[in-house]
């Protein structure tokens, strides 16, 4: 119960800034708007909606990062959670009720996506939905590390870390504007160790129904999801500690 009321807490905290999310939300279908009218003029196939839509999906929630390490970071400087804890709550419930009200908002957002994506030409089927599905373990990453760098950063810090350094690593490594076998070498095998590639490359299995080929590819993101959340939860719960001291 206490864990639920801080996530709805920090839901409520999410909500109070209006225009932060309607940017986060806004920008990916932008992006999407402006590379779909550039695919309509061009003669050779650089976007096409069922490729540009899953990059499009994966690439915004690196703002999603930017929402929960702002979120955690914000909570940090004006000693809001110092009071919080001499509560009964552990570093893994903080870590958590970060997350829970964030993940539906990363689920909106790729939904609202592959919503705008109907209207330019993407198939309406159910793959969008499995889409959806393998999408959580993508989201759940970017949570976990805008979680870390709020534990870690400040509020000012979270914003480029996360807001410049984090998306567009998340952009030119994921191949959501291109293909990374164009590029090759070894800019295509640093890619392919980090999880954005897998994610996008899973998501488009699943838009074209592909379904023998998601698992390969997502377990990769889901390791780093695991990690990267539980490493949060150990560097917060150090925190907690050497603040309490």
């Amino acid at each position: 119960m206490r864990l639920l009321v801080f996530a709805s807490r920090n839901r409520k905290e999410l909500l109070r800034d209006p225009l932060n999310l309607a940017f986060g939300i806004g920008f990916p279908l932008v992006l999407l708007l402006l590379l779909s009218a550039i695919q309509s003029n061009v003669p050779v196939n650089l976007f096409k909606i069922d490729q540009l839509a899953p990059g499009i999906a994966v690439f915004g929630l690196s703002f999603i990062a930017l929402f929960s390490g702002t979120l955690i970071a914000k909570d940090r400087t004006t000693c809001f959670l110092m009071r919080l804890f001499a509560s009964p709550l552990t570093g893994s419930d903080f870590i958590l009720g970060y997350t829970l009200p964030v993940l539906p908002l990363a689920i909106l957002q790729s939904a609202i996506t592959f919503g705008a994506a109907f209207f330019l030409g993407l198939a309406v089927n159910v793959t969008v939905l499995i889409a959806l599905v393998v999408l959580i373990p993508a989201a759940v990453l970017f949570i976990a590390i805008g979680l870390l760098a709020g534990t870690v950063f400040t509020d000012k810090q979270v914003g480029a870390v996360c807001g410049a350094l984090l998306t567009n690593v998340a952009a030119w490594l994921s191949g959501t504007w291109f293909s990374l076998d164009l590029v090759g070498g070894a800019f295509k095998t640093i890619a392919y160790l980090l999880p954005f590639a897998h994610a996008v490359d899973a998501t488009r299995a699943a838009i074209a129904g592909d379904y023998g080929t998601i698992f390969p590819t997502l377990w990769w993101v889901i390791g780093y999801a695991a990690a990267t959340m539980g490493i949060a939860v150990i560097v917060f719960k150090r925190k907690m500690q050497s603040d309490a001291t």
